[in-house]
C-alpha cells in the first residue's frame, strides 16, 4: 500500500471515530426527541387525547392549525379528547420529522410535516400541515414546550 494511501486510510479512520463519538452523544437525545413525535402520532392513530397530550409540559403553548391558541397539557387534551370523537374520529395522521435542531443540549426546534387523512360526510379528505415544536429537557425527559401547526396548501412544499 502507497504511503500516501495508508495516510488517507489512517486520517479517514481518525476522523471516522471522532465523529462516531459525537454522533452518538447527540443520537441519544435525538432518538427521544424523535420517539416523541413517534409517540404524537400513536396517539393521534389510536384517537386518545390523553395519550396525545402527555408528552406535552404541564404548561405548553399550542397554536391549531385554524390559529386557535391552546395554553397547558389540560386544555391540550380536553381539545384533542374533543376532536377525536368528532371530526376526526376515523382519521389518520403520519408525521414524517424534516429536521432537528438543538439550540443547547436541553431545547431542540423540530420541524414535522403531518399527512393527515379523515372524512367529511362520508368524503374522504387529505390535508398536510407544517408543525414546529420546541422541545426541552428537564431532569433527563424531553417534552413539548411549544407547538406551532401551520396548513400547507397544495403545491406548496
Amino acid at each position: 500500500m502507497s504511503r500516501l494511501k495508508k495516510n488517507f486510510t489512517l486520517v479517514a479512520f481518525i476522523l471516522a471515530v471522532s465523529l462516531s463519538g459525537n454522533a452518538q452523544k447527540m443520537s441519544k437525545d435525538e432518538t427521544a426527541v424523535r420517539q416523541i413525535v413517534q409517540q404524537v402520532q400513536d396517539a393521534w392513530n389510536i384517537h386518545d387525547g390523553k395519550a396525545f397530550a402527555a408528552p406535552f409540559a404541564e404548561n405548553a403553548d399550542y397554536v391549531v392549525v385554524n390559529g386557535l391558541y391552546l395554553s397547558g397539557r389540560e386544555a391540550i387534551e380536553k381539545g384533542h379528547i374533543q376532536i377525536f370523537t368528532t371530526i376526526y374520529k376515523d382519521s389518520r395522521n403520519i408525521a414524517a420529522v424534516q429536521s432537528v435542531r438543538f439550540l443547547r443540549s436541553d431545547v431542540a426546534v423540530v420541524h414535522v410535516k403531518w399527512n393527515l387523512e379523515f372524512s367529511v360526510g362520508g368524503e374522504p379528505k387529505k390535508a398536510t400541515a407544517m408543525n414546529t415544536m420546541i422541545m426541552t429537557k428537564d431532569k433527563g425527559k424531553w417534552s413539548i414546550a411549544a407547538f406551532q401547526n401551520t396548513p400547507v396548501e397544495t403545491g406548496s412544499r
